[in-house]
């Protein structure tokens, strides 16, 4: 077994596990596959419509959600999940461009469900999602969210995440209105966990 492959089992072997919210009430995280398809779909359903309009892809919809689920079981993302005693309460994914040029740099995604936001979830998840990123060899992480998403873009340049581009009408919400894609990267080896509030995207 490789250094890398080593060291990536050993930090999946950490999981799951049981994280302490501010509000002294926990969650477990654990390593996403297809058990956790009916959770998905019903977290992402209860998401307030707002939430809804800046998902890049939309994972109401259970193919979408089966389409994510066959990227891990491919090895092209990495997903940690975080139950609460009403389901799933959160999550966040590493992404791997498996072409050659990119297969270095990574794209990562956190959401949080209302209910435990301010409440120190988006930081382990995001913590955790980076060690993995880390154990992965990923040298640059990209971050992507859409202009109107001020709260994520401050939380990722709290995390120290930079602004790369800025692309003009380059997605589309749920109503089918343009929004400017904001792109944010960040070098993997410099990160310490600072965050202070959760990022849901």
């Amino acid at each position: 077994m490789s250094d890398l492959a080593h060291s990536l089992e050993k930090l999946r072997s950490t999981y799951p596990h049981n994280v302490t919210l501010s509000d002294a009430s926990e969650a477990n995280l654990r390593i996403a596959g297809r058990d956790d398809f009916d959770g998905i779909l019903q977290f992402a359903r209860g998401l307030p419509e707002d939430d809804l309009l800046f998902l890049r892809v939309d994972i109401t919809e259970p193919a979408v959600v089966d389409n994510w689920l066959a990227n891990i079981e491919a090895g092209t993302t990495l997903s940690i999940i975080a139950y609460d005693d009403e389901g799933v309460a959160g999550y966040a994914t590493v992404d791997r461009n498996p072409a050659r040029w990119t297969r270095r740099v990574g794209e990562i995604r956190v959401n949080v469900a209302p209910r435990c936001r301010a409440k120190g979830l988006g930081r382990h998840l995001t913590a955790q999602i980076f060690d993995f990123a880390r154990a992965l060899d990923l040298k640059k992480l990209m971050a992507q969210m859409t202009i109107d998403q001020a709260g994520a873009q401050a939380a990722f340049k709290h995390l120290g995440f930079v602004p790369e581009a800025v692309l003009a009408d380059y997605v589309e919400d749920r109503n089918g209105d343009p929004r400017d894609l904001v792109i944010m990267s960040y070098d993997v080896d410099g990160f310490t966990d600072q965050m202070d509030e959760p990022i849901h995207l």
